[in-house]
């Protein structure tokens, strides 16, 4: 019998539970390769669980070997009152010396939310412009696209991040990137720009940081970041829950590839905007 075109089985639920996510980990999982996968593989699908509760725990050991430290289990309940609505708008200061503040937080939004998070920044801008801070302090992630899409204009019209998993390769330029947000393209700015990090920049949050990763007159300052900038994707689960599976590692432009390790700034200070602010009123040619 199909259902929603997943098989159902007639064998124990609990077990049938881990069986599904086991299997959706060995195709996908980042790391579902190997010996240290084929034992926690084998673990999972000898247990016995006898509640549905053993049966989540099973899934959520065996998804750190096959996803690692990012992947997680929804359960239903969180699944049905996941709440999108703990995000900000972001904030652009105008400075001296032609100079901009944009504090860049996490967004978990709507479609239309997006645009409007994207516009905050967008429209903000001024044309006369001489250097940027990005503050990417404290934002955990979320939908990553309005967060490029808002400070897209510094950023060069080529690949600017790239998705590699076990099955392919797939690059994001800009072009993309405001297509999906469902904005205008404007024209690039071509000024220094200065990131600012600490250990809660996090998930797509180092994915805007990754997209300037190897620029020109680009500098990072502040701490390393929290080290969870890899690809998640959700995959539906018997009962309403959910596998939030680790299937790829973001590539930056420099070839580097990102996943589990935190990403160290330039320049390591307890005080980022203030030696930012020095950096950029330091740039003998801020306008190229």
């Amino acid at each position: 019998m199909l259902t929603a075109g997943v098989m159902v089985s007639c064998s124990d639920p609990n077990t049938s539970y881990v069986k599904k996510a086991v299997r959706i980990m060995d195709k996908y999982g980042i790391y579902a390769q190997g010996p240290e996968w084929k034992n926690a593989k084998q673990e999972a699908l000898t247990a016995k669980p006898s509640t549905l509760e053993e049966a989540q725990e099973i899934v959520v050991q065996a998804g750190k070997v096959a996803g690692g430290k990012h992947t997680f289990l929804m359960t239903t309940d969180e699944v049905m009152s996941n709440d999108t609505s703990d995000w900000e708008m972001p904030k652009v200061n105008l400075l001296e010396n032609g100079l901009i503040y944009i504090k860049l937080p996490a967004f978990s939004g709507n479609v239309d939310e997006g645009v409007k998070y994207a516009n905050t920044v967008l429209n903000a801008i001024p044309e006369a412009l001489q250097g940027v801070i990005i503050d990417l302090r404290g934002n955990r992630g979320g939908n990553m696209y309005p967060m490029i899409a808002a400070v897209h204009r510094f950023l060069p019209d080529d690949v600017i991040l790239k998705f590699s998993s076990r099955h392919r390769l797939m690059s994001v330029n800009t072009d993309f990137v405001v297509k999906s947000v469902g904005i205008a393209k404007q024209a690039q700015i071509h000024c220094p720009v200065a990131l600012l990090t600490d250990e809660w920049t996090a998930s797509s949050g180092e994915a805007v940081l990754i997209c300037y990763r190897g620029l020109a007159n680009t500098r990072t300052f502040g701490s390393p970041t929290a080290g969870y900038c890899s690809c998640n994707q959700p995959f539906a689960l018997p009962g309403g829950s959910q596998l939030v599976l680790t299937t790829g590692e973001d590539i930056a432009r420099t070839g580097e590839a990102f996943c589990d390790d935190p990403i160290a700034p330039d320049v390591s200070t307890e005080t980022p905007y203030e030696d930012a602010l020095e950096w950029l009123n330091n740039q003998e040619t801020r306008q190229l």
